[in-house]
């Protein structure tokens, strides 16, 4: 089976049909063994990793993909130490980074970088995280996590708490689960619900609730997806102040939770799930660091030709 992901650009969740993100997560699931023995599939490949903003797990997932495959990787972590601290723009940087590697993953402040990139990349472009905009990648290794932990997505009651306005990763995944045959809660205080353009669509696909209060939520889903409250992306760091601490998720929080709850969290997390939840069987949310590496080691398999 091909799905045409040879030298595509990963940009948008929005442009993946469900057939592709099912073949993404059997693809993954393939390279379990191989994130343990290693692969020699990509060697001789280059990953550049171009963050112009702040990360930890996103570049080094990457990275740690790549070289389990054989590859290798070049980059900067932080715009201070590129030559766009000099004036160069983006469009530059990224002509002359394709010279020098077969495929390129990039962070970038700005809404519309990945994509922006792409017009001028002539090797594929993986968007990891694009301002308040996408995190397609995050989305995808989300979604494996659920299919890992819960044997499926169809039929699962999943809800968002926390900065469903700034926080790019559950944009692209209500985008992505919207495919599927599931209910979303979405629980955020009133000046961070879901961006209007995503909640348009989603709605048309599936059952979504609105709510600013966790009360009565917790029992009835599946999954509990938490975030951060995103202080860096606030024009006004007073509404931040007014917001930040809304959500705790502790013992006494998960008191009716289901059995099988599993609280999933993109990191980095603040104060919004107690240290107290890390030991309970709840807690998946350091294995969805272990998952990412798996499922961009499938993408990057892909996008080279080295899966077909």
């Amino acid at each position: 089976m091909s799905l045409g992901f040879e030298g595509r650009d990963i940009i948008s969740i929005k442009d993946f049909s469900k057939d592709e993100i099912n073949y993404v997560f059997k693809v993954a699931k393939n390279m379990e063994p191989l994130a343990v023995k290693g692969s020699e599939m990509l060697r001789g490949k280059i990953l550049a990793t171009l963050f112009f903003e702040a990360s930890t797990r996103t570049r080094l997932s990457f990275e740690s993909a790549m070289h389990r495959l054989g590859g290798s990787t070049i980059g900067f972590a932080e715009a201070e130490t590129a030559s766009v601290k000099k004036g160069e723009n983006l469009a530059d940087t990224i002509r002359t980074v394709e010279n020098y590697a077969d495929v390129i993953a990039m962070r970038h402040p700005l809404e519309g970088a990945a994509r922006l990139a792409a017009e001028f990349s002539k090797v594929p472009i993986i968007n990891g995280g694009s301002g308040a905009e996408e995190h397609p990648t995050q989305a995808l290794l989300d979604m494996y996590t659920m299919v890992k932990e819960k044997g499926k997505i169809e039929k699962l009651k999943i809800a968002f708490v926390g900065d469903l306005r700034y926080g790019r990763t559950v944009h692209s995944l209500a985008y992505a689960l919207s495919l599927f045959d599931v209910e979303l809660y979405l629980v955020s205080p009133e000046t961070l619900r879901m961006r209007r353009e995503v909640l348009q669509t989603i709605k048309e696909r599936i059952p979504v609730t609105e709510k600013t209060s966790l009360e009565r939520i917790v029992p009835l889903v599946d999954v509990l997806y938490v975030t951060r409250i995103q202080k860096e992306r606030f024009p006004d760091l007073a509404e931040y102040a007014k917001v930040k601490g809304s959500y705790r998720i502790d013992l006494e929080a998960l008191s009716e939770a289901k059995k099988d709850l599993i609280i999933l969290h993109p990191l980095p997390r603040v104060d919004e799930i107690a240290p107290e939840v890390d030991d309970t069987p709840y807690a998946r949310y350091f294995q969805q660091v272990r998952n990412g590496i798996v499922v961009r080691m499938a993408l990057l398999a892909l996008i080279l030709g080295a899966v077909k």
